[in-house]
């Protein structure tokens, strides 16, 4: 697959303001000028805006962005807005209300130079006749459970997660590096792990028959069709974590799916797997990391919603956020209940979508499109999956068989530091880690050197009858590497770039030490 241009937008509160300001910033961009960052307001227009949101579609308590604001400084909302009491069945007013938010979400995030940034990114994705990827990293846990699927440029266009030119999806950079999978571990079919725990509400038998079908539909069919993909499924009838870890680590799943009870709460919610035994989130993705599992897909209300203290959020406790952060490439959860049906609806869509071998963020945009067809605009089905991906991840579950990839290094490689009577370092085979910490296979102590700076790897493409044997910087660091190019140096942040023979880096500060990268040989 190739690398989509992505656009990595953050967006944090400024401490010690004494106001609602943030800021909004383009953290990647596919263009070196495309770094560009605003100022901003939460307003309180906006916040009532989603307090109403919260009134009329959330099953949870309500999270306040400003609850130092008095009623007295409360605007009222367009009067159009107001011809429906908050709370009646979902009609006129819930359409022009998520039009509402949507656009002043749009409009509050995608202001200049943001604006500028997207439109010049979504321009080079149309000349390369890809889609853009765009990532959206929230850094202040108050604004986790904002609906930001539905932003909308202008009524009448397309929310940014249904947009058929933009792959959208959340992430965060304090981030494990991804695990490296050798190329035996990389499946070509859908092996899931399908995991009911306690929940009073389900007859677990019966749910269990209904998703293995939902999930596994169409397989026996589809799987002998031209560009499509087996799918497999393995159930589990509330496991104790020590049978739930035994299945993980005695086979080679890429998918782990959890339908069940389960409780927000710090260090990533509690998941009932019976009714006195619980697995919080960080527990959780230990065995899904070292596994080798690609996507994390939980059927519960809860999945991306933070935990609160009144009714402020709790930093870094959402289960598909500490998912993320520890290492599992994409994690899928819900942002608020979703009924049975709209569940096995969306399900279905999107197991067949990544059967068809298409990128998680782009099967999850075709299941969402599939539930706003069949439950319509102004309900909230289509807003409810949130995907969060990995900075570093492509969103490739399984390996299209258009290509053969191997990961062995035949040619030897080194890297020099350029001082007189350094000694090259030979790469290794496989992926050759970079960083601070002694665990690396290059260890460089400067403080601008992230503990897992950045990988090298090297890909064997067969084309045809041709071997093209290819190099790879991935970087995975907080403050990016420099790469010496004919107009000086350019920094790269997440990103994965081709290296060649006499290329000069520098890692994490554009005044550090300067390598040369060789390769015998060239």
């Amino acid at each position: 697959m190739n690398q989509l241009p992505s656009l990595n937008l953050a967006i944090t509160r400024l401490v010690n303001t004494g106001t609602d300001n943030f800021v909004i910033w383009v953290v990647k961009a596919p263009y070196l000028s495309g770094h560009v960052l605003r100022d901003c307001v939460f307003s309180v227009e906006l916040s009532q805006v989603w307090q109403e949101w919260q009134q009329m579609f959330a099953g949870h308590s309500r999270l306040d962005i400003s609850p130092q604001l008095s009623q007295g400084q409360i605007n009222p909302l367009p009067q159009d807005l107001l011809s429906q009491t908050v709370g009646q069945t979902p009609g006129p007013y819930s359409s022009r209300l998520m039009q509402y938010l949507g656009i002043s979400l749009w409009r509050w995030v995608f202001d200049d130079p943001i604006l500028g940034s997207l439109e010049r990114s979504r321009g080079i994705a149309m000349g390369q006749h890809q889609r853009l990827r765009l990532r959206l990293e929230i850094r202040d846990p108050d604004l986790i459970a904002l609906p930001w699927e539905i932003m909308q440029r202008e009524p009448g266009q397309s929310a940014m997660s249904l947009s058929p030119d933009i792959l959208f999806s959340r992430t965060t950079c304090e981030v494990e590096p991804l695990p490296y999978l050798p190329t035996e571990q990389a499946l070509k079919a859908i092996n899931i792990l399908l995991v009911l725990g306690h929940d009073e509400n389900l007859q677990l038998e019966t749910e269990a028959a209904i998703l293995a079908q939902t999930l596994a539909e169409g397989s026996s069919t589809s799987s002998n069709s031209l560009g499509y993909a087996p799918c497999m499924v393995k159930t589990l009838l509330q496991p104790t974590p020590q049978e739930l870890t035994q299945e993980l680590e005695s086979k080679a799943y890429n998918v782990f799916f959890y339908a069940g009870h389960g409780l927000p709460a710090p260090d990533g919610g509690l998941l009932f797997l019976q009714r006195a035994m619980t697995l919080n989130g960080i527990e959780l993705a230990q065995v899904l990391s070292r596994t080798g599992v690609k996507l994390a897909v939980f059927n519960a209300c809860w999945g991306a919603q933070p935990a609160a203290i009144n009714r402020q959020a709790i930093p870094a406790s959402s289960l598909a956020e500490v998912l993320i952060r520890h290492g599992v490439p994409a994690v899928l959860g819900m942002r608020d209940e979703i009924a049975d049906q709209e569940s096995h609806s969306f399900i279905q869509a999107f197991t067949e979508a990544l059967r068809s071998k298409k990128p998680i963020d782009e099967a999850v945009a075709e299941a969402r499109q599939k539930l706003l067809t069949l439950y319509k605009f102004n309900q909230p089905a289509w807003t409810l999956p949130v995907l969060y991906m990995h900075p570093d991840f492509n969103g490739e579950l399984i390996r299209s068989d258009e290509r053969t990839i191997i990961p062995e290094i035949q040619l030897p490689a080194y890297f020099r530091l350029l001082l007189p009577g350094s000694t090259p370092q030979r790469l290794g085979t496989g992926v050759t880690r970079i960083g601070r910490e002694k665990n690396n296979d290059l260890v460089i102590q400067e403080p601008s050197v992230s503990k897992h700076h950045a990988e090298i790897l090297c890909r064997t493409t067969l084309t045809e009858a041709t071997r093209v044997q290819t190099y790879y910087l991935r970087d995975c660091s907080s403050y990016g590497t420099w790469i010496l190019n004919p107009h000086g140096w350019q920094q790269i942040l997440r990103e994965e770039i081709a290296l060649k023979s006499g290329m000069q880096l520098k890692f994490g500060s554009a005044k550090g030490e300067t390598w040369e990268f060789i390769i015998e040989g060239s």
